[in-house]
């Protein structure tokens, strides 16, 4: 998510139209069935799939694509074997990417994702080309009003958190990691409801972009991202100068 723009991927993702529904629904079918390869089929013993099954019914999931996806995780049902991949590369401009992939087929999906990069004037880079200019961390977002500021710290840093950030827009949770799912676990029971929660990449360097032009190809390059079937999730790190220049692909 891009600097300042992180609360505008939340926005998005509460007003999915029918026709991208079905996109939504593919993709938490692979983190729910990664979910439940990893830690099993019961939600009371893995968190990761808790949230994940809150996000499926946030999103209006049907219940029976959840329990295949459950069970394809756990081999209950045959499916295709996911492989999880991250690739780092620079947009239009030299803004950072780091694009998170859930693939059958990794030689297809380096080949999309190239092609991608190169059609928008960017580039693919190495491991570790791009990273460096992230903190990979869990992140939870929580609209104000939801909380109040103490009550949020007290729950979250007990928890393991790092830290709680008070913005205009609520409040963003940062932990470790390793703490993501604990935290997660901590939240629910205070009845605090997150409006995003994720592993995210959060940029600790930003790129400004004023130019109106420039903001429009990264959007492009958003979209380009968003519509493949193998992206689950896309990080950078442009930060739009405060003028309502936004590109409306960006995370």
């Amino acid at each position: 998510m891009a600097g300042h723009n992180k609360w505008s991927k939340v926005k998005r993702l509460k007003a999915v139209t029918d026709s991208r529904k079905g996109k939504v629904f593919s993709r938490l079918a692979r983190d729910i069935t990664l979910a439940a390869k990893a830690g099993g089929g019961s939600p009371d013993a893995n968190a990761r799939l808790r949230t994940l099954l809150l996000k499926a019914r946030e999103a209006n999931m049907p219940a029976d694509n959840v329990e295949r996806a459950i069970k394809k995780g756990t081999g209950e049902l045959p499916g295709v074997v996911f492989e999880e991949l991250t690739y780092e590369g620079y947009g239009p401009g030299g803004v950072a990417f780091i694009v998170k992939v859930t693939t059958d087929n990794k030689t297809r999906a380096a080949k999309d994702i190239r092609s991608i990069f190169s059609h928008a004037g960017g580039n693919l880079a190495q491991s570790g080309a791009v990273a460096f200019q992230f903190v990979h961390a869990g992140q939870f977002l929580i609209a104000a009003g939801k909380t109040n500021e103490d009550r949020l710290m007290e729950v979250a840093l007990d928890a393991g958190a790092d830290d709680v950030i008070a913005t205009e827009q609520g409040f963003e949770v940062r932990c470790p990691v390793s703490a993501f799912d604990k935290v997660a676990l901590a939240l629910e029971q205070a009845g605090i409801k997150p409006d995003a929660a994720e592993l995210a990449y959060i940029p600790t360097t930003t790129v400004s972009v004023a130019d109106a032009a420039w903001a429009t190809n990264l959007g492009h390059l958003h979209d380009a991202l968003d519509e493949n079937e193998d992206v689950q999730a896309v990080f950078s790190n442009e930060e739009f100068a405060d003028d309502g220049n936004e590109a409306e692909g960006s995370d």
